[in-house]
């Protein structure tokens, strides 16, 4: 009989079954993507994630995992399916859960226990999917188990994230919570924490990034504010962070990936109580823009110019551009014309870009070489922290760039070993 049955194989819901999985548990991982199964199946991991792929054969090769495009009757259902964000209403897409929901109805048992990982507005276990799988005949809380239990990885160290980080668990019922907390409980080394119910545990996930991401919108209004003053906010922060109730975070290009630039709007999807918070989306969204400003005030008109700009991955040491400040970069000086206006993008454009990312293998985009993306231009903007930028030598740069302006949105490189060799920089 199967353990656990995840549905969705996706950057949250695979390596969830292979930890299940390598923990001894029989597992099927379902996926509607007969593309992403089949790869699965032949041993190939279908996104990157540093030590995932061996995690995964070795879950499959143990019998413990059995990926397929079939649905199997277990004793617990996880959930693991997107929720897209639609930018325009600034709402979540539930139309992945609410079919999840209806796979899940379709082979639900009595006493059988449905977890929903998917990070999702508040209300959404209880007031969308509670109703679905209640449609079986069976009771939630009565009949069936019913939980939210809210994934808090990053890429680039998923595995060693899923056993160490907290978790917290919050089921319609005290039963419900408690079995969904013992399930976890075979993996995880650290805190599981019980919530009253699975709103709560909604909200707590979502209030996690919403803290992050407008932190990070303090520390770029505090960076915005200190370049007009001649301060360097970085210096500032951390002489501010000295008092033992203060934490401010640090400034960039703005904030990337798949949470915290969406987290926070979850919070709004049935209310129009958001204030400081889509404020400090605002902020952090315009980042790119504050970035061409600096660029314009420095180099004038950027007709013409050559723009490198190193960095697509949305954060250092991983290949993941999710919501990447470096190619909204990028678009947005795409649209500038030759007269240094705005344009739509079928117009053509007055600014040459050059692509760098050693860690994004993406075929859609015109990556180069670091020698290419350099060579002939005007300045070099650093958008992502990878290790690899901070070892960068600026006679490379002085031999090939034209310019020799360069702008460390990461504060990553030696300002003074380049300003040594003759060139201005801006950090961010």
């Amino acid at each position: 009989m199967t353990d656990i049955c995840v549905h969705g194989l996706g950057y949250i819901g695979l390596p969830t079954a292979a930890i299940f999985a390598n923990s001894g548990f029989e597992v099927v991982g379902y996926d509607i993507d007969r593309d992403v199964v089949r790869s699965l199946q032949d041993g190939d991991i279908h996104f990157e994630e540093p030590g995932l792929d061996q995690f995964v054969n070795k879950a499959q090769k143990s019998g413990n995992l059995v990926v397929t495009t079939d649905v199997e009757p277990a004793e617990t259902h996880i959930i693991c399916v997107p929720t897209p964000f639609d930018t325009e209403t600034k709402e979540a897409n539930l139309d992945y859960v609410k079919s999840a929901g209806e796979t899940v109805r379709d082979n639900l048992r009595e006493d059988d226990l449905v977890i929903l990982e998917s990070t999702v507005p508040p209300e959404t276990t209880e007031q969308v999917l509670q109703p679905i799988l209640e449609r079986s005949g069976f009771k939630a809380g009565e009949d069936f188990g019913l939980a939210h239990c809210p994934e808090t990885v990053l890429p680039g160290n998923m595995i060693n994230e899923l056993r160490e980080n907290d978790r917290i668990v919050g089921g319609i019922t005290e039963k419900s919570t408690e079995r969904a907390y013992q399930l976890y409980d075979s993996f995880v080394e650290s805190d599981i924490h019980k919530a009253s119910n699975p709103s709560t545990a909604e909200f707590a996930k979502l209030i996690q990034n919403t803290f992050r991401d407008t932190n990070i919108a303090l520390a770029n209004e505090i960076a915005i504010l200190a370049h007009g003053y001649g301060i360097d906010s970085r210096e500032s922060i951390d002489l501010a962070n000295e008092h033992p109730r203060v934490n401010i975070h640090h400034p960039g290009p703005g904030v990337g990936g798949h949470c915290l630039p969406i987290d926070p709007w979850f919070l709004g999807h049935n209310s129009d109580d958001l204030n400081i918070i889509s404020k400090s989306r605002e902020i952090n969204d315009g980042m790119t823009q504050y970035i061409i400003k600096l660029l314009q005030e420095s180099l004038g008109t950027l007709s013409g110019k050559k723009i490198s700009i190193l960095g697509v991955a949305y954060k250092g040491n991983v290949g993941d551009i999710r919501q990447s400040p470096g190619l909204k970069l990028a678009r947005e000086l795409q649209l500038i014309q030759s007269d240094g206006q705005s344009q739509s993008p079928m117009e053509g454009t007055g600014v040459d870009i050059g692509i760098h990312d050693p860690h994004v293998s993406d075929q859609t985009l015109n990556l180069e070489s670091l020698d290419m993306s350099i060579s002939n231009s005007d300045v070099c903007v650093v958008t992502t922290d990878h290790d690899e930028f901070k070892e960068l030598n600026p006679e490379k740069f002085n031999s090939l760039m034209n310019g020799n302006l360069i702008v460390d949105t990461k504060a990553i490189l030696d300002q003074q070993w380049w300003e040594n060799h003759g060139f201005d920089m801006i950090r961010i």
